[in-house]
């Protein structure tokens, strides 16, 4: 059974850096991406529609990642598969600060901002772990861009995964939090 890929990936006119889509976002947070309207009133973010104008790549990446996390391999098709890895990748990193952070929302939240705010590498940078599959930026200023991008996209995938961890009350759902231990294709950022 092969891995579920990006819907994305036939979407024409996306700026591309590197080789990782700049898609646009549902966001509240500043960054270079694309912001898109937000969500119809009484629904809720878990159950968003793929075919809706909100519908975007985070959404994807948190739906996804429980069935891709039992995949060690992950054929590449395109540039929103390099984005739904690392926001696969992120989400991992994320579950294991919250398992050792403690079971009150208010000591996770503070673990997964300071997890999308830390220094992280990109691609072309020796400590990012995919170099293989991953395209460096032409210059200095596609770096920034990717950087300010990436940090967008990690600040608002904390945020939203921390309304679906607490979504059922007070404490995390043990229901991801038993994906801690598993890697997605054998790798952490």
């Amino acid at each position: 059974m092969p891995a579920y890929h990006s819907i994305f990936l036939q979407d024409a006119d996306v700026r591309v850096i590197g080789n990782i889509a700049l898609l646009p976002l549902r966001t509240r947070t500043r960054g270079p991406a694309y912001t898109l309207p937000t969500l119809p009133p009484q629904t809720p973010a878990s159950e968003i529609d793929p075919d809706s104008e909100s519908y975007d790549p985070l959404d994807e990446v948190l739906s996804l990642f429980r069935a891709n996390s039992f995949f060690r391999n992950f054929e590449i098709k395109g540039p929103a598969d390099r984005l739904l890895i690392y926001g696969i990748l992120f989400v991992s990193e994320c579950l294991g600060k919250i398992k050792g952070a403690g079971t009150s929302k208010r000591d996770a939240e503070k673990a997964l901002l300071n997890a999308a705010l830390d220094q992280f590498a990109i691609p072309g940078e020796p400590a990012f772990p995919l170099n293989q599959a991953y395209e460096a930026p032409r210059d200095r200023a596609d770096a920034e861009t990717l950087r300010g991008y990436l940090s967008q996209v990690r600040q608002e995938l904390a945020m939203r995964l921390l309304q679906r961890l607490y979504a059922d009350g007070p404490t995390p759902s043990k229901w991801w939090l038993s994906f801690t231990k598993r890697k997605f294709m054998g790798k952490s950022l």
